[in-house]
Protein backbone atom coordinates (compact mmCIF):
# COMPACT_ATOMS: atom_id res chain seq x y z
CA UNK A 1 0.00 0.00 0.00
CA UNK A 2 2.72 2.25 0.52
CA UNK A 3 4.02 1.95 -3.01
CA UNK A 4 0.24 2.78 -4.31
CA UNK A 5 0.10 5.51 -1.97
CA UNK A 6 3.28 6.91 -3.66
CA UNK A 7 2.31 6.39 -6.96
CA UNK A 8 -0.90 7.64 -6.83
CA UNK A 9 0.40 10.71 -5.11
CA UNK A 10 2.75 11.15 -8.50
CA UNK A 11 -0.17 10.50 -10.53
CA UNK A 12 -2.60 13.42 -8.35
CA UNK A 13 0.22 16.14 -8.63
CA UNK A 14 -0.48 15.82 -12.51
CA UNK A 15 -4.01 15.09 -12.34
CA UNK A 16 -5.62 16.49 -9.70
CA UNK A 17 -7.19 13.08 -9.10
CA UNK A 18 -8.38 14.12 -5.31
CA UNK A 19 -7.86 18.35 -4.11
CA UNK A 20 -4.63 18.78 -2.25
CA UNK A 21 -5.90 19.35 1.16
CA UNK A 22 -7.21 15.33 0.52
CA UNK A 23 -3.50 14.12 0.21
CA UNK A 24 -2.57 14.49 3.65
CA UNK A 25 -5.47 12.47 4.61
CA UNK A 26 -5.10 9.87 1.32
CA UNK A 27 -4.95 6.96 3.91
CA UNK A 28 -7.71 7.39 6.21
CA UNK A 29 -10.56 8.87 3.75
CA UNK A 30 -10.01 7.11 0.65
CA UNK A 31 -7.95 4.05 0.80
CA UNK A 32 -9.08 3.28 4.52
CA UNK A 33 -12.83 3.68 3.37
CA UNK A 34 -12.17 2.06 0.11
CA UNK A 35 -11.33 -1.24 1.85
CA UNK A 36 -14.19 -1.18 4.24
CA UNK A 37 -15.77 -3.59 1.59
CA UNK A 38 -13.95 -6.31 4.29
CA UNK A 39 -16.91 -5.68 5.87
CA UNK A 40 -18.97 -7.01 3.13
CA UNK A 41 -16.86 -9.70 1.89
CA UNK A 42 -17.09 -11.41 5.71
CA UNK A 43 -20.96 -11.21 5.65
CA UNK A 44 -21.77 -11.80 2.02
CA UNK A 45 -18.50 -13.54 0.51
CA UNK A 46 -16.73 -12.17 -2.78
CA UNK A 47 -17.34 -13.19 -6.02
CA UNK A 48 -15.62 -13.39 -9.38
CA UNK A 49 -15.98 -9.93 -10.62
CA UNK A 50 -16.58 -6.30 -9.00
CA UNK A 51 -16.87 -4.02 -11.39
CA UNK A 52 -16.95 0.08 -9.63
CA UNK A 53 -19.29 2.51 -11.70
CA UNK A 54 -17.64 6.05 -11.64
CA UNK A 55 -14.36 5.17 -10.18
CA UNK A 56 -12.63 8.70 -10.63
CA UNK A 57 -9.21 8.37 -9.22
CA UNK A 58 -9.92 4.59 -8.72
CA UNK A 59 -11.75 4.54 -5.54
CA UNK A 60 -12.30 1.96 -3.99
CA UNK A 61 -11.52 -0.05 -7.34
CA UNK A 62 -7.53 0.09 -7.15
CA UNK A 63 -7.17 -0.45 -3.57
CA UNK A 64 -10.00 -3.62 -3.11
CA UNK A 65 -7.80 -4.89 -6.74
CA UNK A 66 -4.65 -4.53 -4.40
CA UNK A 67 -5.97 -6.55 -1.66
CA UNK A 68 -7.90 -9.15 -3.21
CA UNK A 69 -5.86 -10.23 -6.07
CA UNK A 70 -8.46 -13.10 -6.52
CA UNK A 71 -11.35 -10.72 -7.88
CA UNK A 72 -11.70 -9.15 -11.57
CA UNK A 73 -11.91 -5.76 -10.30
CA UNK A 74 -13.24 -3.38 -13.50
CA UNK A 75 -12.48 0.41 -12.87
CA UNK A 76 -15.29 2.26 -14.85
CA UNK A 77 -15.30 5.85 -15.50
CA UNK A 78 -16.17 8.08 -18.63
CA UNK A 79 -13.86 10.71 -18.12
CA UNK A 80 -10.00 9.83 -20.31
CA UNK A 81 -7.48 11.45 -17.79
CA UNK A 82 -8.89 9.39 -14.77
CA UNK A 83 -8.64 6.06 -16.73
CA UNK A 84 -5.53 6.82 -17.75
CA UNK A 85 -4.26 7.53 -14.66
CA UNK A 86 -5.81 4.64 -13.10
CA UNK A 87 -3.63 2.63 -16.22
CA UNK A 88 -0.85 4.06 -14.98
CA UNK A 89 -0.75 3.12 -11.83
CA UNK A 90 -1.89 -0.28 -12.59
CA UNK A 91 1.25 -0.83 -14.81
CA UNK A 92 3.48 0.65 -12.49
CA UNK A 93 2.28 -1.53 -9.74
CA UNK A 94 2.08 -4.44 -11.85
CA UNK A 95 -1.55 -4.90 -10.96
CA UNK A 96 -3.14 -8.27 -13.05
CA UNK A 97 -6.35 -8.31 -11.63
CA UNK A 98 -7.80 -4.88 -12.71
CA UNK A 99 -8.71 -3.63 -15.71
CA UNK A 100 -10.17 -0.03 -16.70
CA UNK A 101 -12.89 0.73 -18.95
CA UNK A 102 -13.33 4.32 -20.71
CA UNK A 103 -17.16 4.85 -21.41
CA UNK A 104 -20.85 5.55 -19.49
CA UNK A 105 -22.24 2.80 -17.22
CA UNK A 106 -25.52 2.70 -19.48
CA UNK A 107 -22.94 1.45 -21.80
CA UNK A 108 -21.28 -1.73 -20.40
CA UNK A 109 -22.93 -5.07 -21.63
CA UNK A 110 -21.29 -7.59 -19.43
CA UNK A 111 -23.08 -8.49 -15.89
CA UNK A 112 -20.75 -8.75 -12.37
CA UNK A 113 -21.04 -10.40 -9.23
CA UNK A 114 -20.52 -7.50 -7.54
CA UNK A 115 -20.80 -3.74 -8.14
CA UNK A 116 -19.88 -0.42 -6.22
CA UNK A 117 -19.77 2.79 -6.33
CA UNK A 118 -18.47 5.87 -4.21
CA UNK A 119 -19.15 9.57 -4.22
CA UNK A 120 -21.01 9.18 -7.58
CA UNK A 121 -24.03 9.94 -7.28
CA UNK A 122 -27.30 9.74 -4.82
CA UNK A 123 -28.50 6.02 -4.39
CA UNK A 124 -31.67 7.11 -6.63
CA UNK A 125 -29.58 7.30 -9.75
CA UNK A 126 -26.49 4.96 -8.83
CA UNK A 127 -29.06 2.57 -8.50
CA UNK A 128 -30.47 2.79 -11.72
CA UNK A 129 -27.11 2.51 -13.54
CA UNK A 130 -26.05 -0.47 -11.53
CA UNK A 131 -29.12 -2.43 -11.46
CA UNK A 132 -29.06 -3.41 -15.13
CA UNK A 133 -25.30 -4.27 -14.70
CA UNK A 134 -25.73 -7.14 -11.70
CA UNK A 135 -25.78 -10.91 -11.47
CA UNK A 136 -29.09 -12.59 -10.90
CA UNK A 137 -27.34 -13.57 -7.02
CA UNK A 138 -25.68 -10.38 -7.14
CA UNK A 139 -24.77 -7.82 -4.96
CA UNK A 140 -24.55 -3.82 -5.24
CA UNK A 141 -22.41 -2.18 -2.70
CA UNK A 142 -22.65 1.69 -2.86
CA UNK A 143 -20.57 3.63 -0.24
CA UNK A 144 -22.29 6.25 1.51
CA UNK A 145 -22.28 9.25 4.41
CA UNK A 146 -24.69 9.06 7.39
CA UNK A 147 -27.49 9.93 5.20
CA UNK A 148 -27.72 6.58 3.90
CA UNK A 149 -31.15 6.66 5.48
CA UNK A 150 -32.46 9.50 3.70
CA UNK A 151 -31.13 8.33 -0.07
CA UNK A 152 -32.25 4.83 0.94
CA UNK A 153 -36.26 6.26 1.48
CA UNK A 154 -35.34 8.71 -1.49
CA UNK A 155 -34.61 5.34 -3.86
CA UNK A 156 -37.58 3.11 -3.10
CA UNK A 157 -39.14 3.96 -6.64
CA UNK A 158 -36.21 3.10 -8.24
CA UNK A 159 -35.64 -0.22 -6.45
CA UNK A 160 -38.88 -1.28 -6.61
CA UNK A 161 -38.76 -0.82 -10.43
CA UNK A 162 -35.82 -3.28 -10.58
CA UNK A 163 -37.22 -5.38 -8.33
CA UNK A 164 -34.33 -4.75 -5.86
CA UNK A 165 -34.20 -3.91 -1.92
CA UNK A 166 -31.77 -2.81 0.41
CA UNK A 167 -31.10 -5.56 2.51
CA UNK A 168 -28.31 -4.64 4.88
CA UNK A 169 -26.35 -1.26 5.61
CA UNK A 170 -22.82 -1.60 7.59
CA UNK A 171 -21.94 1.20 9.55
CA UNK A 172 -18.29 1.94 10.03
CA UNK A 173 -16.14 4.84 10.93
CA UNK A 174 -13.25 6.46 9.23
CA UNK A 175 -10.37 6.84 11.31
CA UNK A 176 -10.17 10.19 11.99
CA UNK A 177 -10.52 12.93 14.59
CA UNK A 178 -14.04 14.31 13.65
CA UNK A 179 -16.33 11.80 13.75
CA UNK A 180 -16.70 10.25 10.35
CA UNK A 181 -19.66 7.52 9.98
CA UNK A 182 -20.14 5.68 6.87
CA UNK A 183 -22.12 2.92 5.74
CA UNK A 184 -22.29 0.44 2.84
CA UNK A 185 -25.93 0.56 1.40
CA UNK A 186 -25.80 -3.18 0.74
CA UNK A 187 -28.54 -3.80 -2.41
CA UNK A 188 -29.75 -7.09 -4.20
CA UNK A 189 -32.69 -8.04 -6.01
CA UNK A 190 -35.65 -9.97 -4.75
CA UNK A 191 -35.45 -13.56 -5.65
Amino acid sequence: MNKYIEVFLKQNAKLNLISKNDEKFLWEKHIFDSLAIEKFFDKYGKGKNLIDIGTGGGFPAVPIALKYPEIEVFALDSIRKKINAIENIKSELGIKNLHTICDRAENVNEKFDIITSRAVATLDKITGYAMPLLKKDGYFVAYKSVRAHEEIEQAQAVLKKYKAKVIDVIEYDLPLEENHTRNLVIISRSR
